[in-house]
């Protein structure tokens, strides 16, 4: 199975997958800033990319997944913006262009995968000025995925790993023309499967490209 059949297998489990409402970390670190040009990677069910387009930002929003990108696109015709939207598997492309936000929300597989690789085009994707804001988790929360690396060789099954904002600004190894806003980490509420509220732990990195 490859990486896009899994995540469409994910996506098919049911209707939705995501609450539908904008990531809050990305609503609160964007706030103030003037609409420009946004790129949201790994844009799910399009739900951040729908809320940066109602604030007037020209947004390329990029997933895996076609069926994840085929509900985005709906979210965005019943609210009447325009996106656009692009499948793309980020290991081996990238949508091109500067951008004066680049958004990597919870960027995550249950698999091995190139997250710095990822990570560092989507630094070089940010114009002088702009944005790169990367939000991860700390722990699973309240949710384990199963099953869903059966049949997919050359993966392992181990758990991946949920790098500190320290070790996500080392490994991007960005330079002096790049200045550190935020890295660190934080609580957040979050509904698991069971329908509880559970606290679970996040962690944002926010940095600027100088102009």
């Amino acid at each position: 199975m490859s990486d896009e059949q899994a995540w469409d297998a994910r996506y098919q489990e049911s209707h939705r997958i995501w609450s539908g409402n904008p990531n809050v970390a990305l609503v609160a670190e964007i706030a103030g800033l003037a609409p420009g040009r946004a790129l949201d990677l790994g844009c799910g069910e399009g739900a951040d990319a729908v809320w940066l387009a109602r604030q007037g930002w020209r947004v390329t929003a990029a997933d895996i997944s076609g069926v994840a990108l085929q509900r985005a696109a709906e979210h965005a015709d019943e609210a009447g913006v325009t996106v656009d939207w692009q499948r793309h598997d980020l290991e081996e492309t990238f949508p091109a262009g500067e951008f004066d936000l680049v958004s990597a929300q919870f960027l995550h597989f249950w698999e091995e995968f190139g997250r710095e690789k990822i990570l560092r085009r989507a630094a070089d994707a940010v114009a002088p000025g702009g944005i790169l804001l990367i939000e991860g988790h700390m722990d699973h929360g309240p949710f384990r995925h199963q099953g869903h690396h059966e049949g997919h060789e050359g993966h392992g099954q181990q758990q991946p790993h949920f790098p500190t904002p320290d070790e996500v600004v080392a490994a991007l190894a960005l330079g002096d023309d790049w200045e550190t806003l935020k890295a660190e980490v934080h609580p957040r509420e979050q509904q698991g499967p069971d329908g509880e509220n559970h606290t679970r732990t996040d962690s944002t990195v926010k940095l600027r490209r100088k102009a």
